[in-house]
Order: C-alpha cells, then sequence, then structure tokens
C-alpha cells in the first residue's frame, strides 16, 4: 500500500511538471505540481475506500492529475511571465 502510494505521488508529479512545460497549464510549474498531487491524493483514497477507479494504480494517478488540472480554473490567469513583467 504504501509504494502505490508513493508511485501515485511521483506519478502525479510527472504529470504536473510536464503539463507545465508543455504549455498545458498556466499555473507555475510548483503549482501544478501541488494540484495534480492533490488529485492523485484523493483518487488513491476514493480507491481505497470505494474501489473506484482503474484497475492499474498509475492509470488513476495519470487520470486523477489531469482531472484535477482541469477541473481547477486557471484560465482566467495570465501566464507567470507575464506576471513577472508587471
Amino acid at each position: 500500500m504504501f509504494m502505490v502510494l508513493m508511485g501515485t505521488v511521483i506519478i502525479a508529479g510527472i504529470v504536473g511538471y510536464v503539463s507545465e512545460r508543455s504549455g498545458f497549464t498556466n499555473n507555475g510549474i510548483l503549482q501544478s505540481i501541488i494540484i495534480c498531487i492533490g488529485g492523485a491524493f484523493l483518487a488513491y483514497f476514493v480507491r481505497i475506500m470505494f474501489g473506484i477507479g482503474f484497475n492499474s494504480p498509475g492509470m488513476n494517478a495519470i487520470a486523477s492529475s489531469l482531472g484535477a488540472l482541469i477541473i481547477v480554473p486557471t484560465h482566467w490567469r495570465g501566464t507567470v511571465r507575464n506576471r513577472r513583467r508587471r
């Protein structure tokens, strides 16, 4: 169980970093990683309590991380680079 949790956190962190570097989000690298890890924790505990999710813990981590990035309203914010110029 503990190793699955650690793998979930690592996969979520990688998804957050890659999504920020690819331009999918404009939150900032640390913020995207935190959002992804929060979504992955939520999906992990839902999987433990209710058994809802994919069979693979890795797929749960990827799907929940991307879902958290989509749900968190970030479209109204400018890019990090534009905010630094102000």
